[in-house]
C-alpha cells in the first residue's frame, strides 16, 4: 500500500512528477459569466444562517423535551445529523470566504461551525486550502478520505466519527501544550502556530465547561447538545463525503476524473449548501455556494453526467471500494459527453 501520509515519500515524489500545486484543467466559460456568478453576496447566507439556527433550536427544543422517553432516539438523531451536517457545510464554505461578502461574517460562522464540529479552525483552513491546490494527489492532500486498498474498520468507525473525531481531539490537546502535529506543520504556516494554540485553548475551557456542567448534574444532556453531536450524528455527513471522491483516480490534474456531482433533494441541499456539486466547486472554487446550480448549468456539457442520487453515487463507490480490496489501481472513469474536451491526466 502507498504511503498517503504528508511526510512520507509520496510526498516528495508528488513533487518530482510535478503533480504538487501544479496547473489543473479548467472548463471553458465565458469571463463575464464567471464574473457573475463569483459575484459575493450577503443576504442568502444571513438568511439561510437565520434558519440554521432556528432548526437547531427547534430541533434541540424536541430533544430536551424527549429526553428521559425513547422519543429521545429520533429527536436527537435528527439534531445530531443536522447539527453535523450543516456545521460541516457552513464551515466549509466560510473557509473559502465565499458565504458572505462582508468578511467578518464568514470569519464568525467559520469558527462557531469549526468548534461544532471539533475541528481546530487554523490546520483545518490550511489542510482544506492544500486539498484544494493538490486534490488526491497522494502524498499531498490531506484530506484523502481512505486509501487504496481500503480499511473498512475506519470506513465504518467514522459512523461514529471516532477516527477522524479522536485525531482532532489529539491536535486541539497538542496545541494547547504549544505544538502542531507533524502533519499540519507541512501544510500550516509558521505565522499560524499562536493563533490555533490559542484557540485550542480556549475550545478546551469551553469543553471542559460543559463537562463539569453534565458531572454536576449528574446527567450528560448538556454534551448531547454540544460536543457529543459531533461522534452521534456524523452519518449524512459520512455518506455525502465518502461519495465526493472514492472510487475514482489518484495523481491527476482534472477535477472531472477525481470529484463526482451529485443530484440530491433539496432538504439535503440545503443541509450540504450545493457541495454536492462538487466538480463545480473544485474547479472554480471562488464561486459561492448560491451560485453552483447555475454553475452546473453552464458546465454540463464539459462534465460527465451526474450520479442521479447520492444512493447510485454510493453504489458506485461501494462497488469501486470492493474492486480496490484485491486491486488497488483499479478506478471508476465516468464517460464524458460528445461536447467535452478530453479528460486531462496531467504528468
Amino acid at each position: 500500500m502507498r504511503d498517503y501520509s504528508l511526510t512520507g515519500p509520496e510526498n516528495k515524489l508528488a513533487q518530482e512528477k510535478g503533480l504538487a500545486t501544479a496547473d489543473w484543467y479548467i472548463s471553458p466559460i465565458p469571463r463575464q459569466r464567471l464574473k457573475e456568478l463569483m459575484k459575493r453576496k450577503d443576504g442568502p447566507a444571513i438568511r439561510d444562517t437565520i434558519i440554521m439556527f432556528a432548526w437547531l433550536i427547534g430541533t434541540g427544543m424536541l430533544a430536551y423535551y424527549a429526553w428521559g422517553t425513547w422519543w429521545a432516539i429520533p429527536a436527537f438523531a435528527i439534531y445530531g445529523i443536522s447539527y453535523a451536517s450543516m456545521a460541516d457545510s457552513r464551515w466549509h464554505e466560510c473557509g473559502h470566504g465565499t458565504a458572505f461578502k462582508t468578511p467578518w461574517m464568514n470569519d464568525v460562522l467559520y469558527q462557531i461551525a469549526s468548534f461544532m464540529d471539533l475541528r481546530p479552525p487554523t490546520p483545518w483552513r490550511w489542510s482544506h486550502a492544500r486539498h484544494h491546490t493538490d486534490t488526491y494527489i497522494v502524498g499531498r492532500d490531506p484530506e484523502i478520505a481512505m486509501t487504496r486498498p481500503p480499511v473498512w474498520r475506519i470506513i465504518f468507525g467514522e459512523i461514529i466519527h471516532i477516527y477522524g473525531g479522536t485525531r482532532d481531539l489529539k491536535s486541539v490537546i497538542t496545541h494547547c501544550f504549544g505544538r502542531l502535529t507533524a502533519a499540519e506543520k507541512d501544510y500550516v504556516p509558521v505565522s499560524e502556530f499562536r493563533k490555533a494554540v490559542w484557540i485550542s485553548r480556549i475550545w478546551a475551557l469551553i469543553l471542559l465547561g460543559f463537562i463539569t456542567w453534565s458531572i454536576l448534574i449528574g446527567s450528560i444532556l448538556p454534551l448531547m447538545f454540544v460536543g457529543l453531536p459531533t461522534f452521534y450524528g456524523p452519518i449524512l455527513l459520512l455518506l455525502v463525503g465518502l461519495a465526493q471522491h472514492l472510487g475514482l483516480r489518484e495523481d491527476v490534474l482534472d477535477h472531472r476524473l477525481n470529484t463526482r456531482t451529485i443530484y440530491i433533494n433539496p432538504f439535503f441541499r440545503f443541509l450540504y449548501w450545493n457541495m454536492n456539486y462538487h466538480i463545480e466547486h473544485h474547479m472554480f472554487p471562488m464561486v459561492p455556494y448560491h451560485a453552483l446550480p447555475a454553475l452546473h448549468e453552464e458546465l454540463k456539457f464539459d462534465y460527465p453526467a451526474p450520479s442521479p442520487s447520492l444512493w447510485a453515487a454510493l453504489k458506485e463507490v461501494i462497488a469501486a471500494l470492493m474492486k480496490q480490496k484485491n486491486d488497488p489501481s483499479y478506478v471508476v472513469d465516468r464517460p464524458l459527453p460528445a461536447t467535452a474536451n478530453p479528460y486531462y491526466y496531467g504528468a
